[in-house]
């Protein structure tokens, strides 16, 4: 039988390659605030809120899912308070609410800023956010966990990059292709990062399963070897013809970055170096997932030289 899917968030990033995949074969429902970003989806899209509980339970009572992923959210780190971030809030409480009455299977996406990228969590929610996002992903994950009656799992993207990106790593080509990318001398940072082909697979494998043997899961969405930042960086580079980026001192980035700082207290300027991306670039950070891979066990299905050429090939055609 064919699955129906509803998708919420469905016009993001992730969303939008995620549908890319899913309607080969399934019934898909994209729910979004924003119009697609892809013009071939706009069969799919429907426009919906879910902070609008009446609007949410229309579109399930008229869909009828078998499943919902639930990728809504709001993502930037510029707001001020939690109720800045209510769709990660208020709109995951319309989601469980929902999902509990139809009983309908539902994945939730969190995010990695659940932690601070300094920090060495002991377990799953040994939470220590470092942004106002992060805290309303945790109150997102603390409402699934204690209000949802249905199979569910949380997934937690780290970060995650390919066609349809925006900030930050899209901004990371961008700089790469003007060749104005710079490596910290004496560094070699590795982060457990995801190429979106690779999570749209772990997504669609989850969706492959029986419920039950994810339900109340909690699963990082990235690729399965931690990602060499430079070699990342040299790959992009030699796929736009570049030269490989050049070495020089930290102290030099941070002077950068303390400019960017400076840009970016204007607030009319979104300088592409700041002393918090500059931490976050140079900080290792490695999460170990072995119980997604236990259930979805074999390589990822798209190399890191793969998914560069991807990717420059969709930017490419922008």
């Amino acid at each position: 039988m064919t699955r129906r899917i509803l998708v919420t968030g469905a016009s993001g990033f992730i969303g939008t390659n995620l549908l890319r995949s899913l309607r080969q074969g399934s019934d898909v429902m994209g729910y979004d605030v924003k119009p697609p970003m892809d013009p071939q989806q706009w069969d799919l899209y429907r426009y919906g809120d879910i902070r609008d509980l009446k609007s949410l339970t229309r579109a399930y009572a008229e869909f009828d899912p078998d499943f919902v992923i639930n990728l809504a959210a709001r993502t930037d780190l510029g707001g001020r308070s939690l109720a800045d971030y209510s769709a990660n809030t208020v709109g995951v409480e319309n989601v469980c609410e929902v999902s509990n009455e139809r009983d309908v299977p539902t994945i939730y996406a969190s995010s990695r800023l659940v932690f601070a990228i300094d920090h060495r969590p002991a377990g799953v929610f040994d939470y220590a956010p470092s942004t106002v996002y992060g805290e309303s992903k945790i109150v997102g994950e603390l409402v699934v966990r204690q209000r949802a009656s249905h199979k569910w799992c949380i997934v937690r993207p780290t970060s995650i990059w390919g066609p349809w990106f925006g900030t930050p790593y899209g901004d990371f080509f961008k700089v790469v292709a003007r060749g104005r990318f710079l490596k910290a001398a004496g560094l070699h940072p590795v982060k457990s990062f995801g190429y979106v082909g690779n999570i749209v697979a772990q997504i669609s494998g989850m969706l492959g399963l029986e419920p039950s043997k994810w339900d109340r899961g909690v699963y990082w969405l990235k690729d399965r070897e931690p990602l060499d930042m430079y070699g990342w960086s040299d790959e992009v580079a030699r796929q736009l013809g570049r030269r490989p980026a050049p070495d020089v001192p930290r102290s030099v980035l941070q002077g950068l970055a303390t400019l960017g700082d400076l840009l970016k207290a204007t607030q009319f300027l979104e300088p592409p170096l700041t002393t918090f991306r500059l931490n976050n670039m140079l900080t290792d950070m490695v999460y170990e997932e072995k119980e997604l891979y236990q259930l979805l066990p074999g390589p990822d299905p798209i190399s890191v030289a793969d998914g560069v050429a991807e990717t420059v090939a969709w930017l490419r055609t922008r």
